[in-house]
């Protein structure tokens, strides 16, 4: 078990824009940071690529955790089967339902609640924020405050779920990010996960958004677009 008397943090870390913003706040607040990455069968799973070698370059302990065993559990969502058409256009709960990875923060915090007492640390971190609840039950406040309750009792050891953007926009959580000087370069968000991001899901259309409300390129390039920022909602 960790003796520093440092505060720690578990940071469930995908890769992405939000959850590589997270980390760094917790960075930046001087806590001891572990992060935690999931390999779940997900077709993006080049997230992780990127978020070794942001940890790498950080210094941060890093654990990819496999638990692809699961992935017949899990497999009903377009994000884990690959025969399944990934929708395109902006979050709408009419057509990206079909992302929904059942129960999957549920799954990834309860490891990380585990992850946390075992080394010490009193809170996981992780990136819920407002441009997910209407579509992901598991991002939504009521859900965050019932997982604290449940953490805080699950063990001899109570642990802080810590969702420091839950009532915060896409922009937002980058605007925190470019004031802490951050290089979203080192992020991934597609979730076709090819060579380059495609620029039409729903995640893609969001992150580019929150650029463009920032009056900010994307440092990524996108297979078919020939600038990185069309206006919020457009093509």
């Amino acid at each position: 078990m960790t003796q520093s008397h440092t505060p720690s943090s578990v940071v469930i870390y995908s890769g992405g824009m939000d959850s590589f913003t997270v980390l760094h706040r917790a960075l930046h607040e001087s806590r001891q940071v572990h992060a935690l990455s999931f390999d779940y069968g997900q077709r993006h799973a080049c997230e992780l690529e990127v978020a070794a070698r942001v940890c790498h370059k950080l210094k941060v302990p890093h654990q990819v955790v496999d638990i692809r065993a699961i992935h017949g559990l899990i497999d009903n969502s377009a994000l884990t089967d690959s025969d399944r058409k990934l929708p395109t256009g902006d979050y709408q709960e009419e057509n990206l339902s079909a992302t929904v990875v059942p129960n999957r923060n549920m799954i990834l915090l309860s490891l990380a609640i585990a992850k946390a007492v075992n080394i010490g640390a009193d809170r996981v971190d992780y990136g819920a924020h407002g441009g997910d609840h209407v579509l992901y039950p598991d991002c939504r406040p009521d859900f965050v405050e019932k997982m604290n309750t449940v953490a805080a009792v699950a063990n001899f050891q109570a642990v802080e779920i810590h969702a420091p953007y839950l009532h915060a926009s896409k922009a937002d959580i980058l605007a925190d990010g470019l004031r802490m000087g951050l290089d979203y370069s080192d992020t991934w968000t597609c979730y076709l996960g090819e060579r380059l991001a495609c620029g039409q899901c729903g995640s893609c259309r969001e992150r580019l958004a929150a650029f463009a409300a920032n009056g900010v390129t994307d440092p990524l390039a996108y297979a078919g677009l020939r600038q990185s920022n069309p206006a919020p909602g457009g093509a």
